[in-house]
């Protein structure tokens, strides 16, 4: 079985297949992790973390035609 962990929640898009999530500083994803929704549909990859220590972000880039809404609670397959 894969580990699926909290990421956070979608905060902001940019442009059609990047978006932004603000994560639990306690527990960072690893990078170019695939993230998922409840339902665990694959959303796309995170190709970036970054921001404050204790206010992280992750920029995940969608699969084509995945985005999801902001507030949606997103989770990482390792």
């Amino acid at each position: 079985y894969r580990f699926v962990r909290l990421v956070g929640r979608v905060v902001h898009h940019t442009g059609r297949r990047l978006f932004l999530v603000h994560c639990d500083a306690a527990q960072l994803p690893r990078l170019h992790s695939e993230v998922t929704d409840r339902r665990l549909t694959p959303l796309g990859r995170i190709v970036d973390i970054f921001g404050k220590v204790e206010h992280p972000y992750a920029a995940v880039v969608s699969y084509p035609g995945r985005t999801p809404e902001a507030g949606t609670t997103i989770f990482a397959r390792d």
